[in-house]
């Protein structure tokens, strides 16, 4: 669980940081008893009962039956209830939208992927297409489960406010995203929020990946502009205005290809999907869709295609600069890439290891991975990220 200070000023707030620490523990060690809860947390039986009990009650916990593998009498299990409540998570690509749904236990109850031209679409006519996926996806989830939150997962910067000042990628500027959803959907009844792509994938990286639970955990986003998602030490980096992670145009090689900011050389004219296109794929031409041709190299590359494999292999190398330097920065124990960068990583990740490897002052022990969450994980962390309320100890007020 993403950790969120927050003062308790009465009873009633102990309470709930009770809750989310049930929770939290049933999450983590699912199946588990109610005395395996008060042994681990520190809280007493009495309490634990209490407030399992309500959180039965609220469909938040259920119990599985008993289990006879103890010392003593079978003691009944409790697991995560996902049956009742979700998150849904929409995340905004430069040729797609896609949708998630998931629940407590982030078992996803629908994910869908619809092509979509954002980057020429522009704001109105992405946010009326926005709409219109909530509204299918409320109605498929049905009225056994209660929609607890929307979040939208955008690649550019966003303030805390839910607007997004820039988002080079999609050629916005100076658009209020979350009230501009709010009111196409005429206040759906549930809140809508806004958080960069970079964020919310590691966030679905840190609570449902291979990595969960990782406390110091990066996720480099693949697309036409790469950002990063900051877990350290269990908690997301925002920065002063929201806008940490935005390292995209950090720059790598002074000498390297012209970016759009002017410069040359940065993250993303060198790692960007529309980069390892056009390097990769001369012929490719101007690309509205980038997964028929990643699939395309992907084939060149289990052919033994030798520019596409050589390509490849320089593209990895750059990548390991590029962790290095987060890795010295940051010091995580993982960097996972997404996007592109997954695709392709059976091709860039040994080169990238063994950059990695070579520079002395990067810390030992980073491991650099691929993910495993595909173009989801975005609109994943968004689901995710539309129970924090529910997971931080607050009952559902439905």
């Amino acid at each position: 669980m993403i950790s969120i200070d927050r003062p308790t000023a009465d009873l009633g707030d102990v309470r709930v940081t009770n809750r989310a620490v049930v929770l939290r523990h049933v999450r983590r060690h699912a199946p588990c008893s109610r005395a395996d809860v008060a042994a681990h947390t520190g809280l007493n039986k009495a309490t634990v009962s209490s407030l399992v009990g309500e959180l039965i009650e609220h469909g938040l916990l259920r119990e599985t039956g008993l289990t006879e593998n103890r010392v003593g009498r079978p003691a009944t299990m409790l697991v995560l209830d996902g049956a009742r409540y979700v998150g849904l998570g929409l995340r905004v690509g430069a040729d797609e939208l896609v949708a998630v749904a998931a629940g407590l236990d982030g078992d996803p109850v629908l994910t869908w992927r619809r092509a979509f031209p954002a980057a020429t679409a522009g704001p109105e006519e992405t946010v009326k297409a926005l709409a219109a996926l909530t509204r299918r996806a409320v109605t498929r989830i049905g009225a056994d489960r209660t929609v607890l939150g929307l979040t939208v997962a955008v690649p550019g910067l966003v303030n805390p406010d839910g607007d997004v000042p820039v988002a080079p990628t999609l050629g916005w500027r100076g658009v209020p995203l979350a009230a501009s959803v709010r009111r196409a959907l005429r206040d759906p009844g549930f809140p809508v929020a806004v958080d960069t792509e970079a964020n919310l994938a590691v966030l679905a990286e840190q609570r449902h990946g291979p990595y969960a639970g990782t406390a110091d955990l990066v996720h480099l986003t693949g697309g036409p502009v790469i950002g990063a998602g900051l877990i350290s030490g269990g908690r997301l980096l925002r920065g002063g205005r929201g806008f940490a992670g935005d390292v995209g145009h950090l720059p790598l090689a002074a000498d390297g290809p012209p970016c759009v900011c002017g410069r040359r050389g940065c993250l993303t004219a060198l790692l960007g999907v529309d980069a390892v296109i056009g390097r990769l794929l001369p012929d490719a031409g101007p690309v509205t869709d980038h997964l028929p041709e990643i699939e395309r190299i992907q084939a060149l590359a289990r052919a033994g295609d030798e520019p596409a494999r050589t390509g490849l292999t320089e593209i990895g190398r750059l990548l390991g600069q590029a962790v290095s330097v987060l890795a010295g920065l940051l010091d995580p124990d993982v960097v996972v890439v997404g996007g592109h960068l997954a695709a392709l990583a059976p091709w860039l990740l040994p080169a990238a290891h063994a950059e990695l490897a070579a520079r002395a002052p990067v810390p030992p022990g980073v491991r650099l991975e691929a993910s495993t969450l595909g173009s989801a994980a975005g609109a994943l962390g968004g689901a995710t990220a539309a129970l924090a309320t529910v997971e931080a100890g607050r009952l559902p007020a439905v």
